[in-house]
């Protein structure tokens, strides 16, 4: 179908948000082809993130209708525009909201991923030329979500967004990896480098919170705690590597916080915050070990 299709309007499916806070509503799109330097891709798979939620609630910007919303997704490459040479028809792609150029200072520093060519924002734009791509039947412009869409049956990602992955990665597996595991896995992983044998504590075993997990059993910790109001989240925090779970809302008389540090005889070696609860992120930071850094200061 690419030879058929490149460099031609895909007409499909897509599910648009046409007011904020209502249902979205299957509606037949037009998808433009891409221009220099993106990429037209069949979404096989995506899933519903928080992010999605939260921006399709709101009536001011960054909410702005209508819109197709989406951004957790796997797919594959029906056409490339001119420029384009590191992904070709036919390879399987995750497209990923955060930008990475590759060329730029920060993309190329191991101690940044902010992308300064094609800076984050939630734009209702392609990042490249700050235009849309879809339109309705009508002609009227559909707005993108944080450079993907993917609500859509085609969407066009710049090429800064689109990451190739191995094509044996089953689909309903992948669609998660370009934002809540990644962000999870990440933060254990990289920002905080999690030590072998080291003491975690997580709160919130959603999403994020059991790629957290994840990442932290990958680097060896010994212990994973998982703070949660639900206790069914022990059973399936399990898999991903919790050893000990403290239900918040059982704890008595008693703060979570305090209930760490006698678990963990002074604090947990590492504590991620994964609801987004200014309380919590206090209460994480609670559950620190304190550690003394010396300084040597000379005149």
């Amino acid at each position: 179908m690419a030879g058929e299709t490149r460099g031609k309007p895909i007409r499909c499916r897509a599910a648009v948000c046409w007011k904020a806070g209502e249902p979205l509503v299957m509606e037949e799109v037009m998808v433009a082809p891409p221009l220099a330097g993106e990429v037209r891709i069949r979404i096989i798979c995506t899933s519903l993130c928080h992010s999605d939620i939260t921006i399709w609630k709101l009536k001011d910007p960054p909410g702005c209708v209508p819109r197709i919303l989406g951004h957790e997704a796997v797919g594959v490459v029906e056409s490339v525009g001119e420029n384009v040479s590191e992904v070709t028809e036919g390879d399987i792609v995750l497209p990923i909201l955060m930008p990475d150029c590759g060329e730029c200072t920060d993309c190329r520093s191991e101690k940044s991923n902010l992308c300064s060519k094609f800076p984050f924002k939630i734009s209702p734009w392609m990042p490249r030329y700050e235009s849309s791509r879809f339109t309705d039947l009508k002609g009227e412009v559909l707005y993108h979500f944080l450079f993907v869409s993917s609500f859509s049956e085609y969407t066009v990602v710049d090429i800064a967004n689109i990451t190739k992955i191995d094509p044996n990665i089953p689909p309903n597996r992948a669609c998660l990896f370009s934002c809540g595991v990644s962000t999870g896995v990440g933060a254990a992983w990289k920002t905080a480098n999690v030590e072998k044998g080291s003491t975690v504590a997580i709160f919130g075993l959603g999403t994020i919170g059991l790629a957290v997990a994840e990442g932290a059993r990958l680097r060896g910790a010994s212990r994973i705690i998982g703070v949660d109001l639900n206790p069914d989240k022990f059973e399936i925090g399990k898999k991903f590597g919790v050893t000990d779970f403290v239900n918040s809302g059982n704890c008595g008389n008693k703060p979570v916080r305090q209930v760490i540090m006698e678990m963990t005889d002074g604090g947990a070696d590492y504590c991620f915050e994964c609801v987004g609860m200014a309380s919590l992120v206090h209460e994480a930071f609670a559950c620190c070990r304190k550690v003394c850094v010396p300084l040597t200061l000379s005149l």
